[in-house]
């Protein structure tokens, strides 16, 4: 082992240190993005073994993804902490059961499924489930949420029931697919990733002669990332760790983005409570982006609902000062990628790398506009998890049915043609349930509004015209894979960083994504999601939306709610002109002054107006909605924020329709809440005045 430099401890700032020299035992870092978390995880680690308390061969830490575990085990091999097992969850999880197996189970090892779909496809057949692509794909990542909830077949109808989850089918039908899933790979005698985690605990868990040799080999744990750690792969961590207490977890509840897939942040933010000796470290400090870059993180992260206080972090810049971040409308999507190319252009003559700077998308299927911009103006690119838009399979299949289907009927109108053509793979009128086929979905309406473009420019144009439009981007649109821009949707950006970002098609409906709609936590996360592309620039951030999506379309499209409060009074952006993003500005029902922030658009009025609310009414919705939290078993404000009631209160709306235009009510919230709550206004409105 080699000495401890002289100046490691000197070289962290007070907090990072507090972490670093952190007692032996539990200790909750609360890492915020650009605070040195990776730095300070791994000094801790290097210091723990250099004091002597833990040989490094007796430390496991495990993170998220192969590149992240490798750079924890490249920073601890240059800070003399060789030997420390630096791994991702399943990859840890495989190598301990290929180690017991033949204790725990004997015979031979079970193989890995390879491509799950097959069994899935099956058991689809067996229970009369659709058994397409885009729909084996939704089961299979049901299936894996399941799992990773510690949800059995037998459970899943009943939980998804009281989650009201967004499934790929009916419940029951699931059940049965994952049910019958199960099964398959049993027989077959194979594992899958989840199966991993669940074998690996349970021989811990069932043998105690295994948790002995396994406790006896390890001594100290590390978590990175744990406010994305899934119920199973917490039940896997307390298997690790047993009775001990030597653990320290990272995270940060900021960027839980993953619920969909079964991450919930309720173990870090429960981790002082489970633990009360823990030490809990604040890592505040950003050293990654500028002052003005973490104003508007904080800004867009304090307007979140439901957080637990002693968990918020309010960054504080550390670099110098940059340019203040830029907010941009365009009347569409394809005029905003041409300015956003032309912008990118601009930074690369003036010396940046194109490597260096990133476009960010909420969905897939907005790369497509964004890859042919960037081909127009020369700037090469890549795509970052994800193929390029016309390698996509569902866009291929429908290049072909377009190219099969002849020149369509004498002036018809190519956009109908389209639509219609598209309709038997898939395009229907409302987005599908399930990830996989909503994503195809996209892709296909994102062919339609290439058409629309086409017609725009082009009023004659017919299908072969649109099918040789297609086949030139798609041509063009697949350049030598070379270091360029990134394309990339704010999942994949996750963990990355860049000197440039734009931020493009901040739309409602596409961020927060129109199937949040009507569930205030789905709505947090898509807020998440935003502060997790805010976060990822360290020098130029640049923000923009379009009303249209087609040249020439209805302008009718209103700009994220979550850039309320983060576009300055005084900038053009921050009021839309009367007649565009579907109309004047609302303004305040009181005074007429045009209304700015959250609050205010949901209240109807200024914040320094006088309220007029029915104080009778707020106290009876208020007693209605903890009734009705109780009964669902969720925190209040799932129900209905302190602002919506207040809203609902001072508004007294009549029907549904008036309900539905309170901001924050949507199709979901109506049809759960909608008769009790316009009866409780009514029931205050009866008898004499």
């Amino acid at each position: 082992m080699t000495a401890e430099p002289l100046d490691a401890l000197h070289a962290l700032d007070d907090e990072q240190r507090a972490a670093v020299t952190a007692p032996r035992g539990p200790v909750c870092v609360l890492a915020g993005a650009g605070t040195g978390k990776t730095r300070t995880i791994t000094q801790r680690i290097a210091h723990l073994v250099r004091a002597g308390h833990v040989a490094p061969g007796q430390v496991l830490a495990v993170t998220f993804t192969a590149r992240a575990a490798g750079e924890l085990r490249t920073r601890l091999r240059a800070l003399g902490a060789t030997g420390v097992q630096a791994r991702t969850f399943h990859a840890a999880a495989l190598r301990q059961l290929r180690y017991f197996w033949p204790r725990v189970v004997g015979g031979p090892r079970w193989q890995l499924v390879e491509g799950k779909l097959r069994f899935v496809g099956q058991a689809a057949a067996r229970a009369k489930a659709g058994t397409d692509q885009e729909s084996l794909r939704d089961l299979a990542g049901e299936i894996e949420w399941a799992k990773a909830s510690l949800i059995t077949p037998e459970d899943y109808p009943a939980t998804v029931a009281r989650l009201r989850r967004d499934v790929p089918g009916p419940a029951e039908q699931v059940a049965a697919v994952y049910a019958g899933y199960e099964a398959l790979k049993n027989r077959a005698e194979m594992l899958d990733f989840d199966d991993l985690l669940l074998h690996t605990a349970a021989a811990l868990e069932e043998h105690p002669d295994v948790a002995q040799e396994f406790h006896d080999r390890y001594r100290c744990f590390v978590v990175d990332e744990y406010q994305d750690v899934t119920a199973l792969q917490q039940r896997l961590l307390d298997a690790w760790v047993g009775e001990r207490d030597d653990l320290t977890v990272v995270g940060d509840a900021n960027q839980t983005i993953y619920t969909f897939a079964g991450a919930s942040p309720r173990h870090l933010l429960d981790f002082p409570r489970r633990f009360p000796e823990a030490v809990v470290v604040r890592l505040q400090r950003d050293y990654r982006s500028t002052p003005q870059v973490v104003a508007a993180a904080n800004t867009l992260i304090s307007a979140a609902r439901g957080r637990v206080a002693g968990t918020r972090l309010q960054l504080v810049g550390q670099l110098p000062p940059g340019p203040d971040p830029g907010f941009a409308e365009y009347d569409d999507e394809p005029a905003e990628a041409s300015a956003v190319a032309a912008k990118i252009r601009r930074l690369v003559a003036d010396g940046t790398p194109a490597s260096e700077i990133a476009v960010l998308f909420r969905i897939n299927a907005q790369s497509e506009v964004y890859e042919q911009a960037l081909t127009d103006v020369g700037v090469p690119y890549q795509v970052r998890g994800g193929e390029r838009f016309f390698a996509r399979p569902e866009v291929r299949r429908a290049v072909g049915v377009l190219r099969t289907a002849g020149p369509g009927p004498e002036g018809a109108d190519l956009v109908d043609v389209v639509r219609a053509l598209l309709a038997p793979v898939g395009l229907t009128d409302e987005p599908p349930s399930g990830a996989n086929a909503r994503a195809q979905w996209e892709s296909l309406l994102a062919l339609v509004g290439l058409a629309e473009e086409l017609v725009a420019v082009e009023p004659e144009a017919d299908l072969r015209r649109f099918v040789a439009e297609l086949e030139s981007r798609a041509d063009a649109s697949h350049p030598p894979t070379v270091q360029g821009v990134t394309l990339a949707s704010l999942h994949a950006a996750k963990g990355l960083e860049w000197d440039v970002v734009f931020l493009v098609g901040l739309v409602d409906g596409t961020l927060p994504i129109q199937h949040a709609e009507g569930d205030d936590e789905a709505i947090e996360e898509e807020r998440r999601l935003l502060y997790v592309g805010l976060t990822r620039a360290r020098r130029v951030l640049s923000l923009s939306w379009a009303l249209s999506r087609s040249p020439g379309g209805r302008r009718h499209r209103r700009r994220s709610r979550f850039l309320y409060g983060l576009i300055p009074d005084h900038h053009p952006a921050s009021r839309i002109p009367a007649g565009r993003a579907g109309g004047t500005k609302p303004r305040c029902r009181i005074c007429g002054s045009p209304l700015i922030g959250t609050e205010a658009m949901k209240l109807r009025r200024c914040g320094d107006c006088p309220s007029d609310v029915d104080v009778e009414l707020l106290d009876r919705l208020k007693e209605w909605r903890a009734s009705t939290a109780r009964e669902q078993q969720v925190p209040a404000y799932v129900v209905f924020t302190d602002a919506t009631l207040t809203a609902i209160a001072e508004q007294r709306p009549a029907d549904p329709a008036a309900l539905v235009g309170i901001p924050g009510i949507g199709a979901r919230k109506l049809d759960r809440y909608g008769p009790e709550v316009l009866a409780l206004v009514a029931d205050g409105q009866d008898g004499p005045n």
